[in-house]
């Protein structure tokens, strides 16, 4: 079992809720494994959630209160997690992608950060109002680093037809972008497809959003974007949603080549 410290209790509700894991299950002198068969997984599956890397979802949540008739306190601060905004959010989604063995992203608003150019990126950057720009860029192009590496990702992006149209940085940044999209689209383990325009109202135009899915047994997470701050979705339930959700998108967009082809005909026309 890892002696690694739980995170400080006060930097957010997912900390406090690692925090009091790990002091409920002392008291109780259960060691990794016992705590492991009271929430259906491993050790290592103890070890992360007190650690901060992994959260407590509703299902074992609801074990843990049933095994030890808590009266529902781990249900209930998982609940009131889930609801808040954690400031710390952005740490914990960087090392769930660091992480993922396949990351699915729908897009309607910008090409996502893995795949922009430094000048679309400085573009998109400066249009959020980013404080310290120059460092915010390096951190952003920084993390397309792990499509590079050994243990690669299989990247799958939906984007919508609307983004692509929308010259950000000016005419020449979004044709460099858009080529580049193109570039890495040969890629056998990145695939791009586009959903047109065409296809009128469906179920992604409320919002973009990402599924990662990690090395067993942690299954997969979904991230939200939103103004100012996302949220990541441990939820099993809630993470099934969204996977359907991506499904029925897909079904909306061209496959790979067609993509190509549209992507190729709005650069044209830029």
């Amino acid at each position: 079992m890892s002696f690694r410290e739980s995170p400080d209790p006060k930097s957010s509700m997912w900390a406090l809720i690692a925090y009091y894991l790990r002091f409920c299950r002392q008291q109780r002198k259960l060691n990794g494994d016992l705590m492991g068969e009271v929430l259906g997984g491993s050790k290592s599956t103890v070890s992360r959630l007190e650690t901060g890397e992994m959260r407590l979802d509703e299902t074992r949540a609801k074990a843990i209160d049933r095994k030890w008739q808590t009266g529902g306190i781990f249900s209930l601060l998982v609940w009131y997690a889930t609801l808040g905004h954690d400031p710390d959010w952005f740490k914990q989604y960087l090392d769930l992608e660091a992480r993922a063995k396949v990351i699915k992203i729908w897009q309607v608003n910008l090409i996502p950060g893995l795949l922009q150019t430094p000048d679309y990126a400085r573009a998109a950057l400066l249009s959020g109002g980013v404080r310290n720009l120059e460092a915010e860029l390096e951190h952003r192009l920084a993390r397309q680093a792990i499509l590079d590496g050994e243990e690669a990702p299989v990247l799958w992006v939906l984007l919508s037809e609307g983004l692509l149209e929308l010259p950000c940085g000016g005419s020449a940044v979004m044709k460099a972008q858009l080529a580049y999209l193109l570039d890495v689209s040969e890629r056998p383990d990145i695939g791009v497809r586009v959903v047109p325009k065409s296809v009128g109202f469906h179920p992604g135009l409320d919002g973009s959003f990402m599924i990662l899915r990690l090395a067993d047994p942690f299954g997969e997470t979904a991230y939200v974007e939103a103004p100012g701050g996302g949220r990541l979705v441990p939820n099993i339930e809630e993470v099934a949603a969204f996977a359907l959700r991506y499904e029925r998108i897909g079904q909306l967009a061209l496959p790979e080549d067609p993509s190509r082809d549209l992507i190729k005909r709005i650069m044209e026309d830029l």
